[in-house]
């Protein structure tokens, strides 16, 4: 997997390189449960809170995995039937590295940047500012743990969140 740091793949730059069916080796996403908690209920709970993100950015699947995680462990402390949380973003963007060679004689083994495309080693959701990149849905008694939850989660990302609550109207 990537092993540089993430700074390097923080920045959007050049065009989105998507296109897997052109590519060979895309690791898959390490996000597999994009909804979790009572998700045949989702349209009930009256509280809506959302993760806002300030800054147009990549964030890496192995950042949205970790945010997705503590959130829904932070929600799970109410009960699975109490809550619904919604990752909004999918990581399509493929993150390509070029491996130099280090060491003792990697002078003479290695070619330098020339041709220097590199290789996919993962995956990055690309956002705007001001996209939403997970809500959760409560009942009012709950409200506190969803924000305390989406705060945990936010230390998991790669730039600045706000977070937004809005009061739903039942369907």
């Amino acid at each position: 997997m990537v092993r540089k740091p993430g700074r390097m793949y923080h920045n959007i730059d050049g065009p989105a390189y998507t296109r897997r069916e052109y590519m060979g080796g895309v690791p898959n996403p390490k996000i597999v449960h994009f909804e979790m908690g009572n998700v045949d209920a989702k349209n009930d709970f009256p509280i809506e809170v959302s993760l806002v993100i300030n800054e147009a950015c990549q964030i890496r699947h192995t950042a949205l995995e970790a945010a997705r995680i503590i959130a829904n462990k932070y929600l799970g402390k109410i009960g699975t039937a109490n809550y619904y949380l919604w990752i909004r973003v999918y990581p399509h963007h493929v993150l390509r590295e070029h491996k130099m060679a280090t060491g003792a004689g990697a002078d003479r083994i290695s070619s330098g940047m020339s041709l220097a495309f590199g290789k996919p080693v993962g995956t990055a959701a690309r956002v705007r500012e001001g996209q939403v990149i997970m809500t959760a849905r409560v009942n009012p008694q709950h409200l506190e743990r969803a924000k305390k939850a989406l705060k945990e989660a936010s230390y998991k990302l790669p730039a600045p969140c706000s977070i937004v609550v809005n009061k739903r109207s039942a369907n």
